[in-house]
C-alpha cells in the first residue's frame, strides 16, 4: 500500500455536487458540460467516490453556500461569483437544483462541512476542525469547479500543512482554458500531486489489499 494514501488519514473532499453544476436542466450545466463531457467528469466522480467508500477512505462533502433571498444584498465586497448567483439564483435553497446529485448522497459516517460562502471550502466553515478531529492528514479533492472552490480549497488546505492532491478528469471548469490554469499553470504551486482517476482509484485499491 502507497503510505500517501493511508485510508486512517486520507480524505476525499467532494466540492459542490449541486443538481445545477452537474445536472441535466441545472442552471451551470449547460456551461460546464462540453468540458465535463470531454474529461468524462460524473463516471469518474462514481469512480473516486466508489473507490475511497470500498477503502474506508473519509469522504467530505464540501457544499457552497445554498442561495437565499436577501444574500450578499448588503454586503460590501460581493464577488462576482456571488453577484451572478444572487441573480440566478444558483443553488437556491430548498430548490432542485441546490439539491446534491442523486448519485453523490451523504451516507452515514461521511462528513458534511459547514457550506462556503465563496470559493474555500476552509475559509469560515468548520473544514478544518472536522479534517484535524477525524486524524486526515491527506485531501483529494474532485468536484467543481476546477480554477474557483477547488483550487481556493486546496490552496488552502496547503496552507495549512495538509498533503494535497487534484484528481485532473474528477473536475471541470467552463473552459479548457481554466482547465489548462488550473492543473498545468497553477497546481504545480500548491499541490503535492496531481493525478488521473485511474491513478486515485488504484491507490486507493491498493489500500484495501494490503
Amino acid at each position: 500500500m502507497s503510505e500517501t494514501y493511508d485510508p486512517r488519514h486520507t480524505a476525499v473532499l467532494l466540492v459542490d455536487p449541486y443538481k445545477d453544476f452537474i445536472s441535466e436542466g441545472g442552471k451551470v450545466w449547460p456551461r460546464v458540460e462540453p468540458v465535463a463531457e470531454e474529461v468524462g467528469l460524473l463516471d469518474h466522480l462514481r469512480s473516486v467516490v466508489a473507490g475511497a467508500r470500498e477503502a474506508g477512505v473519509q469522504l467530505v462533502f464540501v457544499p457552497h453556500r445554498q442561495w437565499e433571498p436577501g444574500d450578499y444584498d448588503t454586503w460590501n465586497h460581493p464577488n462576482a461569483s456571488q453577484l451572478k448567483i444572487s441573480e440566478q439564483h444558483t443553488f437556491a435553497r430548498g430548490t432542485w437544483g441546490g439539491e446534491f446529485h442523486p448519485d453523490f448522497q451523504p451516507q452515514p459516517g461521511d462528513i458534511v462541512a459547514h457550506e462556503h460562502w465563496a470559493q474555500s471550502g476552509f475559509a469560515n466553515t468548520d473544514l478544518d476542525l472536522q479534517l484535524r478531529q477525524h486524524g486526515i492528514t491527506h485531501v483529494v479533492l474532485i468536484g467543481l469547479l476546477a480554477n474557483t472552490c477547488i483550487e481556493s480549497t486546496g490552496r488552502y488546505a496547503m496552507e495549512l500543512g495538509y498533503h494535497v492532491t487534484l484528481v485532473t478528469d474528477a473536475t471541470a471548469a467552463l473552459l479548457p482554458e481554466m482547465m489548462h490554469a488550473a492543473h498545468e499553470l497553477n497546481g504545480p504551486t500548491y499541490a503535492h500531486a496531481i493525478v488521473t482517476t485511474d491513478e486515485i482509484t488504484t491507490e486507493f485499491k491498493g489500500a484495501v489489499q494490503s
